[in-house]
């Protein structure tokens, strides 16, 4: 399985990669665009995505879903952790004015999190009694100088009722 496809999702029914092959086989040498006149928010966004898949597949979570989207909110990235299924929510910022990408997360985000995970969690009814977790990863700076702040249980679902 390899973590640099894109789009679509990944099969969570997958079987596991033997032992000896790499997890993951990504291959990030493209920086994280800097924005200009060309480099779109939606292509920024992407980049940062990219990175970051790359980021958690390096500490050994597997891939099931990219940008799962519900009318009420989206899911940047959907992992495993061992049998732990991770709702990841990736902010990126160039720098840490206003509170950084990290604080860009707010309670009402949280909120769509939570249902768009829900109704994920629902139309994939093997996983649905997988222990579950939110996490965010926020990106700051920019081109090869990406920071990566891991945030592991951001929130729960009793932190947004």
């Amino acid at each position: 399985m390899s973590c640099a496809r894109r789009p679509g999702q990944y099969s969570a029914a997958a079987a596991p990669a033997p032992p000896s092959s790499p997890r993951c086989n990504h291959s990030r040498s493209k920086p994280v665009p800097a924005p200009g006149k060309f480099a779109s928010r939606r292509a920024i966004g992407a980049a940062g995505e990219d990175a970051a898949l790359a980021w958690l597949c390096e500490r050994g979570m597997q891939p099931v879903a990219r940008n799962a989207a519900f009318a009420f909110g989206e899911i940047d990235l959907i992992v495993r952790d061992g049998a732990t299924v991770v709702f990841v929510e990736v902010r990126q910022r160039r720098n840490d004015h206003f509170g950084g990408a990290a604080a860009s997360v707010d309670r009402r985000k949280c909120g769509r999190i939570a249902r768009a995970a829900s109704a994920w969690l629902a139309s994939h009814p093997a996983l649905a009694q997988a222990p579950c977790r939110f996490d965010v990863l926020a990106l700051s700076g920019r081109d090869a100088d990406i920071q990566i702040e891991w945030i592991r249980d951001a929130f729960t679902l009793d932190d947004i009722r």
